[in-house]
């Protein structure tokens, strides 16, 4: 393929600026949220209606908004998104300044910026392809460059950071996140114009839709590989809703703390992506992608066990580790093994599923902390991966996975973009 030796083209300069800077401003608000709602309740059903927000809009539109993104300028809609969410953030920031702040008011906007962020994320994902001229291996470069700086902003800077500007005043770090979105906003407006899609006269969203999760739902390997993030999103929200509860409860865990432990969780994040295609090439995939899983429930169940803070940091970014290498493999196998023109549909159904399953987890979080102890969720969220991993681990088997790129490689054309695994190739 001569696609290796080509280079990204100058406009990716500009989005992956603007994704970093983003990411930066998220990374922020990941910590400062939950510290926030902390200052104004101790509830954790009432932590769990913030952090479930965010994800509701995709129990709500889903696969829909992502035919919607297919009829739509996409590069406008992403600059459109982006400036909506930094004018949204104002209003939190007002209201902490005001000292009028609210857990209602904090959900409100957590839905809202859970909304935009649907849309810019699946304009995204249809607008790089597009840019980058349906190169795959130029987009396996530039999806690698933009989810390596996405950890690092929004993993590494952005959670100290937002714990430091916390201590500034409850408006500083919602002030900051506005910030990016506005820098990344005038960013992507800059970037090269893109085809507008082609509307499907003869076709209705919700037959487009229904295509996308028929074939996931038929598929056994990626609805494998679509149970995965769902279970996983379950457990995860569990344990994010009183994270920072029993960090500062049980661990002893001041402000700044928290946000070093989330550094924690992303550095393994950074190592587990690292190693992905080493992973599965010695292996397989498929038994990569079973490892993986175990050892994010292992972790969690050591975090929930930690006696002090240091090994609760170790517990996250083991788990981050497993999460890292899970996020580079599942992807990449789905890709390989989707046709092209149902790429986007599967990939916005399987995200959806995952979304939707995040709301339950909050709030099973909440209930099970409030009910229980707040170190109830992590144990439980440790037996719910540790069973996800069981259940899913025929379904994306090193053998099905070998069938599945069979069938998918066109017989003669071997370097057809459909039977190229990035993973064994070691593209990743």
């Amino acid at each position: 393929m001569t696609s290796d030796v080509r280079e990204l083209p100058a406009g990716f300069g500009r989005l992956w600026t603007a994704q970093t800077i983003s990411s930066l401003g998220d990374g922020v608000s990941h910590a400062a949220l939950p510290l926030l709602a902390l200052t104004l309740t101790r509830d954790p059903m009432a932590l769990a209606v913030v952090t479930a927000a965010g994800t509701l809009p995709w129990l709500l539109f889903g696969v829909l908004g992502g035919a919607l993104v297919d009829r739509w300028d996409r590069r406008r809609t992403m600059w459109v998104m982006d400036a909506a969410r930094a004018v949204l953030l104002a209003i939190p920031a007002a209201a902490a300044a005001l000292d009028v702040l609210s857990i209602a008011l904090l959900a409100a906007v957590a839905f809202l910026l859970g909304l935009g962020g649907l849309f810019f994320d699946t304009a995204a994902t249809a607008y790089l392809p597009d840019l980058l001229g349906r190169d795959p291996a130029l987009m396996e470069r530039a999806n690698s460059r933009l989810r390596g700086a996405q950890t690092a902003a929004s993993g590494f800077a952005g959670p100290p950071a937002g714990s430091a500007l916390l201590a500034l005043g409850r408006a500083v770090p919602l002030l900051a996140d506005a910030v990016s979105f506005a820098l990344s906003a005038l960013l992507v407006r800059s970037l090269p114009a893109a085809p507008r899609p082609v509307p499907e006269a003869r076709e209705s969203l919700l037959r487009q839709a229904r295509a996308g999760a028929s074939y996931v739902f038929r598929d056994r390997l990626l609805l494998g590989l679509a149970l995965r993030p769902a279970v996983g999103n379950i457990a995860f929200l569990a344990v994010e809703t009183v994270l920072a509860l029993f960090a500062h409860d049980r661990l002893g865990i001041d402000t700044y703390g928290f946000g070093l432990l989330l550094t924690a969780e992303a550095t393994g994040g950074l190592l587990g992506a690292g190693i992905a295609s080493y992973l599965g090439r010695r292996l397989g995939t498929g038994t990569a992608l079973t490892c993986t899983a175990a050892v994010e429930g292992l972790a969690i169940l050591g975090l929930a066990a930690a006696p002090n803070p240091y090994v609760a940091g170790l517990a996250l970014a083991v788990c981050g580790a497993g999460m890292g290498a899970t996020m580079v493999l599942g992807p990449s196998l789905r890709q390989a093994v989707v046709p092209a023109h149902l790429m986007g549909r599967v990939a916005s159904t399987s995200r959806m599923l995952a979304m939707c399953a995040a709301p339950f987890g909050a709030f099973l979080g909440g209930w099970l902390a409030t009910t229980y102890d707040v170190r109830t969720p992590l144990y439980t969220a440790a037996g719910l991966l540790l069973t996800m991993t069981a259940v899913t681990s025929t379904m994306t088997s090193n053998r099905q996975v070998e069938a599945a790129l069979r069938a998918a490689a066109p017989a003669d054309d071997p370097d057809h973009p459909e039977s190229w695994d990035p993973v064994q190739e070691g593209a990743i």
